[in-house]
């Protein structure tokens, strides 16, 4: 019997611009080692979570550019901005390769976050109940479509405050799978997420930490552990970080008054 492994291509995101002196500029920003699928969705999140756009009104067009790779695969996707949109290219010089593994693994500034903007967290209302919680592994479990295939992928899902899980995103890599899930509320001009939660398949690091601030989402909980530096964007401002979530065992890092 043969395995079926997870596809890992490489996806190179360009970005179209205005320059400040109005004239058009286009450029590759970041490659990514990626699983194919949803990749609009995974430019849009990345553009989004790095703080180079802000809205859906920022995007004018997502769409994959290009000639196919061997495999078939259109592994370019070009991001249109709108004219007005003012762009920081200090920002995309610092991320133009990232891995499947860390994603952009040299962030360690709690202040960098602050600067770069997120969503004020500490007072935003959102309730579950360690029940709910409980039951949140399994119910992902059950979406991961490609990882019940192959047993390599990372997923997160997006869910309610009746513990529902509205949306999952797989990738090989756990960063992508978060920006994908981010990319589609961001295109659905569904943020911020403040009456929502994200559960992730492995640990709770701090650019994932990172990712779910930025699109207002006020709890994450991760079926493996979280990071120290996880813990303190958490404490920071303002996020439920959860760990080690199992059907009836879990361990609340912050904020735990948003757990019943």
């Amino acid at each position: 019997m043969e395995d079926v492994v997870a596809t890992e291509e490489p996806l190179e995101i360009r970005l179209a611009y205005s320059r400040p002196d109005g004239r058009r500029a286009e450029q590759s920003i970041s490659v990514t080692m990626r699983t194919p699928g949803h990749d609009g969705e995974l430019a849009a999140g990345f553009l989004y979570t790095e703080g180079i756009i802000r809205s859906k009104e920022d995007v004018e067009s997502v769409a994959p550019c290009g000639p196919p790779a061997p495999s078939g695969l259109i592994n370019v996707v070009r991001v249109e901005l709108a004219a007005n949109v003012d762009v920081a290219l200090d920002r995309l010089e610092r991320h133009f390769y990232t891995s499947s593994s860390c994603g952009v693994c040299g962030k360690s500034s709690l202040d960098a976050v602050a600067v770069q903007g997120h969503y004020d967290l500490e007072d935003v209302e959102f309730q579950v109940s360690g029940e709910q919680l409980g039951a949140l592994p399994d119910a992902l479990r059950a979406r991961q479509t490609v990882f019940e295939r192959t047993g390599g992928l990372h997923a997160s899902g997006l869910f309610d405050v009746a513990g529902q899980i509205v949306a999952v995103r797989e990738d090989v890599g756990r960063h992508n799978a978060l920006d994908k899930l981010i990319g589609q509320a961001l295109l659905a001009d569904e943020l911020p997420l403040s009456a929502s939660g994200i559960v992730v398949s492995g640990r709770a690091s701090f650019e994932l930490m990172q990712k779910a601030m930025m699109a207002g989402v006020p709890l994450l909980a991760a079926v493996g552990a979280p990071s120290s530096l996880a813990v303190e964007l958490a404490e920071e401002f303002g996020m439920t970080l959860i760990g080690f979530l199992k059907r009836n065992k879990l361990n609340v890092y912050a904020r735990p008054d948003r757990v019943q």
